[in-house]
């Protein structure tokens, strides 16, 4: 019986360090804040105004035919944010640099990893804390390959018929090319158009299903063909033979690196009649079996806006 008491003390300490007050408090962590990134996205709209080189209303040459595709994708090179219109190329932040080999002798972009993106598709995205803060008044998007459909004309046993062909364009600067695929064929570009390797800014592959037959050719537009419109070129000029399409935005781009939300940046590209061709024979068709050469594969302005 003289034990009692202590038991009874004992039960009493242990019953007081299991009750909350006794636990050992615990630190619960702040929640990390989600990543926020600028998103850009691809419009293609054949609405837009035809720009020149110059970023300045296009006027159709005498001789010439042109047409608004209707895209399947679209590929981009090099993405680049600018201050004003005297940054040089290279002076802003660099946002995206697709990848290059030298397999066939000189730099070239790669074809067989680039990154293919439709309308309205998502083609990059960058966290906006990798960003220098600043406000930017131009996009400059280096556009390596297109895809997208046309209407042409061929006639058959005297009788006109108008088909639907895909067409694969490539307007980077030098892209190494060894296969690729346009619709539903693959093709290796062929020996007249320089065979597999490297291809200057113009080259391309159209293939078309006509009378139950599938055909496929290729060609190589002239070298400064292709229109790549600069609206800045006079103080910020880019180098010939590239695709560095240049545009202001709607409203400037302001990155403060302290945003809460993303940005998504609608990359839109005019596709007004930028496809063009001498027409041989003025019908407004394209025609390759009556003579007409591509000329022109070019996109016809660069208008990027924040949404």
């Amino acid at each position: 019986m003289r034990n009692i008491p202590l038991l009874c003390l004992l039960f009493s300490v242990t019953l007081l360090c299991t009750a909350p007050s006794c636990k050992k408090d615990k630190t619960v962590p702040e929640p990390t804040p989600a990543k926020k990134y600028i998103i850009f996205k691809f419009k293609f709209d054949s609405t837009l105004a035809r720009l020149n080189n110059l970023g300045q209303p296009a006027v159709m040459p005498a001789g010439h035919s042109a047409l608004s595709p209707v895209f399947n994708g679209m590929c981009a090179h090099y993405v680049e944010l600018d201050p004003s219109m005297y940054t040089a190329i290279g002076g802003g932040p660099v946002l995206y640099h697709a990848p290059e080999t030298t397999a066939g002798g000189t730099t070239a972009i790669d074809h067989s990893k680039s990154i293919i993106k439709g309308n309205n598709e998502e083609f990059l995205r960058v966290p906006l804390d990798s960003i220098t803060p600043g406000t930017y008044t131009y996009l400059r998007v280096s556009l390596a390959y297109q895809n997208y459909d046309i209407r042409y004309k061929y006639t058959y046993q005297g009788t006109p018929y108008v088909f639907t062909g895909t067409i694969a364009s490539f307007i980077g600067y030098n892209t190494y090319i060894n296969s690729y695929m346009i619709k539903t064929q693959t093709l290796s570009p062929s020996a007249a158009a320089g065979g597999p390797g490297n291809h200057l800014q113009g080259y391309w592959g159209f293939e078309t299903t006509a009378l139950s037959t599938t055909n496929v050719l290729d060609g190589q537009s002239p070298p400064g063909a292709t229109t790549v419109p600069n609206p800045i070129f006079a103080t910020s000029p880019i180098p010939q033979g590239s695709c560095l399409v240049t545009g202001a935005f709607s409203s400037p781009l302001v990155i403060t690196g302290t945003e809460t939300a993303d940005k998504v940046v609608m990359v839109a590209l005019s596709t007004n009649n930028s496809f063009e061709w001498k027409d041989a024979n003025m019908n407004g068709y394209y025609e390759p079996a009556a003579g007409d050469t591509v000329v022109d594969m070019g996109i016809r302005g660069l208008y990027p806006s924040v949404q």
